[in-house]
């Protein structure tokens, strides 16, 4: 990452990660279209209702994956192979013991959680139910977070797309056979998420033991490093702070949805899973920009943070448009894939498609910006920005323009206008922190 031409070597390093993420989202897609179309009436509805409150709780835990990200590209382009190790064996243990902790306040509280967000009656018990054996295995989800982030780090996004896969399959298995031939409706589908996520997890665990350079993780050696702790925190609870926010604010406006009925949530459930393929498309080459820049700023090869940040950008914006447009074209026969014969549902999920899906590049070009500053060893800047230009915008947004107006596309357009404002702050942030990243360390 630190020599050569980057066209390639983003592409090649982009692209399985892509793949993983398409993968990861399949999951919870797996989840929606087979209670979509063999569960109940209001299952769709009640799996879809947690989404958002569900990353509201683990979003804490991913972000500080990214501090482990950052924290492994750093020391690995430095060749301070000791760093690596200590941090590799620090995050692990930071995955476990926070997957347990958020699990059981996930399982204890998931009613209140629901109840907040005014989740209809005839709902809340069976999203109640998939939240309670989703957080049962969180623990494996966050092993297998950290660990991919090491591996994303190192430049390795090829072992998790093969372990996703493997996953990915059982998941999908299972959820059918589940559902559709033991009529466990909502509990089938989240009992095989947690088997897929065990699953993924295992494999990724065995990779890092069995590894034989300085990202090697040896199971007696694992405890806390002091300050490699500090140092992922400084990144990783910014970044954390930062996700559950916006996850709060997506709460307020699943909230809002939900005041539209059983259809619209059913739709925007549906619509919402579409554009999240869209969008983990776009995030891998967030993991890029963040990842690329942080091996350079440890090679201090600060040349070449410009270049990955332009090559990036370019890569997200085209991606952006042409799946979020091609999302749109083929909407009605998308949402059909979660709910067939339904057409209520696909005329308000084209809603939500209209809006948000084609103008999802905006939201690809802001996340670019944050995965290029934190590779620059900044994740307090981009937090701030993003908490009061994305998620004040929405919040303030849905007091005062949704309030006043009521339809659901005046809710939708919260998301485009905040993604062009936060972008903006983030571009003058970008340029006032390279210009001194470059000064300090050439000043000498």
């Amino acid at each position: 990452m630190t020599e050569g031409p980057l066209f390639r070597k983003i592409v090649a390093f982009s692209l399985p990660l892509m793949l993983s993420g398409v993968l990861q989202l399949l999951f919870n897609a797996a989840d929606t279209v087979v209670v979509g179309r063999w569960g109940t009436e209001t299952a769709l509805a009640a799996v879809g209702s947690t989404g958002s409150l569900i990353n509201l709780i683990v979003n804490m835990l991913i972000g500080l994956s990214v501090g482990t990200s950052v924290s492994t590209a750093y020391f690995f382009g430095a060749n301070r192979e000791k760093d690596v190790s200590e941090t590799i064996h620090t995050s692990v243990v930071i995955s476990l013991l926070g997957g347990i902790i958020f699990g059981l306040i996930g399982v204890f509280f998931s009613n209140t959680f629901l109840g907040w967000m005014d989740t209809p009656e005839n709902v809340i018990e069976q999203a109640s139910l998939y939240m309670k054996i989703y957080f049962l295995g969180l623990p494996a989800s966050m092993v297998y977070n950290f660990c991919a982030a090491i591996l994303r780090a190192v430049g390795d996004t090829k072992r998790p797309l093969v372990y996703l896969t493997v996953a990915g399959i059982i998941n999908v298995v299972l959820n059918f056979i589940l559902v559709y031939f033991f009529n466990m409706d909502v509990a089938g589908v989240a009992i095989a998420t947690v088997v897929s996520q065990l699953v993924s997890a295992v494999l990724v665990v065995r990779c890092l033991i069995f590894r034989d350079d300085c990202c090697k993780l040896v199971i007696r050696s694992m405890k806390i490093h002091k300050d490699k702790l500090l140092r992922i925190l400084r990144i990783g609870i910014p970044a954390g702070l930062q996700g559950t926010v916006f996850s709060l604010s997506n709460v307020l406006i699943q909230s809002s949805v939900n005041s539209f009925g059983d259809v619209v949530m059913s739709a925007n459930t549906a619509a919402s899973n579409i554009e999240g393929f869209i969008y983990i498309a776009m995030n891998s080459l967030y993991h890029a920009s963040l990842t690329f820049t942080g091996q350079n700023v440890g090679a201090k090869k600060y040349h070449r943070i410009s270049k990955v940040f332009l090559s990036c950008m370019l890569y997200v914006i085209v991606i952006g448009l042409v799946l979020g447009n091609l999302a749109f074209l083929f909407g009605p026969e998308l949402i059909s894939i979660y709910k067939p014969n339904a057409p209520e549902v696909i005329e308000w999920g084209m809603k939500r498609l209209g809006i948000i899906a084609v103008t999802y590049f905006l939201c690809g070009m802001m996340e670019v910006f944050v995965g290029s500053l934190r590779g620059m060893g900044a994740s307090m800047i981009p937090m701030i920005v993003s908490t009061l230009g994305a998620c004040g915008i929405r919040i303030l947004w849905i007091e005062t323009i949704f309030a006043h107006i009521g339809t659901i596309e005046s809710l939708y357009w919260s998301y485009p206008i905040s993604w062009i404002i936060t972008s903006v702050a983030h571009l003058i942030c970008y340029l006032i922190i390279k210009r001194n990243l470059i000064k300090r360390n050439t000043q000498f």
